[in-house]
């Protein structure tokens, strides 16, 4: 598919945001917050923010973006629409949420409820993003058990690392949040491991036999292109990437995007060399670049059935 950055920006972005709510969400209604209300008002505003930036950019890949409101009546059988509908949900527990923490205080009687359904609108919404893709069985690299649990983990990852650097750059003591965000990321690198290897060792079940439906006859093989130029459904659907490119971008992505920022986090822990501050801000800009290099190939990589059409 083709690789497009608005899409890419906002699965990323996104991602972050509700990572990091999902850990405020938890952590206040575990009642393990600081009492903190530029803290709280920051570190609020930061995932609602990843959240709303993400949600824009996804409205430049619409072909009319004035229709996008339409997208939330079918909530019944889309998940763009689940997804979208969930997102907008995530909102009210989330300024809810942020509005105790400034004004109030944590210990307030419906901060915790506020927190909890912050967490629980997060997951679900990163879930139903996934199932986005996970949905589409004519796409075999998405099609597949590790889409949604590679979401999920990545998010959490993200929001992790964003975590930890919130709390050192305020002051506040760590304690072993760097050691639990480079736990998240070393799961976050299995799960993607696992999809790799998946996408590199599997086929799809759809073949040139199969989508013609002259699987009976034989062998099918093509006679002639269908034209002699690329048309929009070769661009969007049959994107295709180098090996050695992929390869390259695969451990860029595994480098930054899961190596460096563990490390960081371990020495963060430490508090070894540089400040924790300096080290979680370095892993937060390393996750960046990693995670945009890993969704880039989630969507350059993945193959539409309709290529077959095309000999491909």
């Amino acid at each position: 598919m083709h690789p497009a950055f608005s899409v890419i920006f906002f699965t990323v972005s996104s991602g972050t945001g509700y990572g990091l709510l999902f850990l405020l969400g938890c952590l206040g209604g575990m009642g393990k917050l600081p009492d903190d209300p530029i803290f709280g008002f920051i570190a609020l505003a930061l995932g609602l923010g990843l959240v709303a930036a993400g949600l824009l950019s996804s409205l430049f890949h619409l072909g009319h973006p004035e229709r996008a409101w339409r997208a939330f009546s079918q909530w019944k059988t889309s998940w763009l629409s689940r997804e979208g509908v969930a997102s907008t949900l995530s909102f009210l527990p989330g300024l809810a949420m942020m509005y105790l923490w400034v004004f109030e205080t944590p210990e307030h009687a419906q901060f915790a409820l506020a927190s909890w359904l912050t967490a629980v609108f997060a997951v679900v919404t990163v879930y139903s993003t996934a199932m986005i893709y996970r949905s589409l069985p004519p796409i075999h690299q998405w099609a597949n058990g590790w889409t949604a649990p590679a979401y999920l983990t990545m998010a959490l990852a993200g929001g992790g690392v964003v975590l930890v650097a919130l709390y050192a750059v305020f002051g506040l003591p760590l304690s072993i949040a760097p050691l639990c965000a480079a736990g998240a990321l070393i799961v976050a690198w299995g799960v993607k491991t696992g999809y790799w290897y998946f996408v590199d060792h599997s086929k799809s079940a759809s073949t040139a036999e199969t989508a013609t439906g002259l699987g009976g006859i034989g062998k099918v093989s093509q006679f002639e292109a269908p034209h002699t130029e690329e048309n929009y459904l070769l661009k969007e659907m049959g994107f295709r990437v180098g090996q050695k490119h992929a390869i390259k971008l695969r451990r860029y992505a595994k480098f930054f995007g899961f190596l460096v920022p563990i490390v960081l986090m371990v020495l963060a822990f430490q508090d070894i060399a540089l400040s924790a501050s300096v080290l979680s801000l370095l892993a937060v800009v390393a996750f960046a670049v990693g995670a945009i290099a890993e969704r880039w190939l989630f969507f350059a990589q993945a193959r539409h059935t309709v290529t077959l059409y095309y000999g491909r």
